[in-house]
């Protein structure tokens, strides 16, 4: 599995921004209201870096990316996703394989965990990486089964009662809203499976 860098990153960028709004939304109901716009800063200030970036092998590269998220983005969704793909590129090899990718996913989603002090159901990303990644590596995953796993973990979130973050401020209020930051988690997932199964 030898991924196109430079067209993973400009279709997961383009989600990301087409979805600002949507992700706003979202966290306007139970945080800071910026995860959208934190979130297309972020990506595009990968965009502006993308001659540099995709000069870079791919874990080069996605440390670059994962630094500029660290940098760029505000609120936990920058060290949090940058702590994602600095952990990727320190664990993927320049070409990786599907056992390769699952064990580096592991390690980002323990990493994550470690950086939010947080667990999975407590109404975060990691309520959709930590099921997608354990998928993956099972060794029986398909593109059609990670995406609806996203979508239906992202989904989970809505009835949980937020344990980590700002909306953990609200309580029971938490209860009946999609967290943005799983909400996004998805629409990258989804992005990286269309780009890999070459639908993008």
């Amino acid at each position: 599995m030898t991924p196109d860098l430079g067209q993973l990153l400009d279709v997961a960028a383009g989600r990301i921004i087409a979805h600002a709004e949507e992700l706003t939304t979202l966290d306007s109901a139970i945080g800071d209201a910026d995860h959208g716009l934190n979130m297309k800063r972020g990506f595009e200030a990968i965009l502006a870096d993308r001659a540099n970036i995709l000069a870079k092998p791919l874990p080069e590269a996605l440390k670059a990316m994962g630094m500029t998220l660290v940098m760029k983005v505000g609120g936990a969704s920058g060290p949090l996703y940058g702590t994602l793909l600095l952990t990727l590129g320190k664990e993927l090899p320049a070409e990786p394989g599907l056992a390769d990718l699952a064990r580096a996913l592991d390690a980002a989603v323990a990493a994550v965990k470690a950086r939010g002090k947080a667990d999975f159901d407590n109404k975060t990303m990691l309520d959709v990486w930590g099921p997608v990644a354990q998928h993956i590596g099972n060794g029986t995953a398909s593109f059609d089964s990670v995406r609806e796993l996203a979508r239906s973990r992202a989904e989970a979130t809505v009835p949980m009662k937020a344990l980590k973050g700002r909306a953990s401020f609200l309580g029971e209020r938490s209860i009946g809203h999609m967290d943005p930051g799983a909400r996004s988690s998805e629409v990258l997932i989804a992005a990286i499976c269309d780009v890999l199964e070459g639908r993008e």
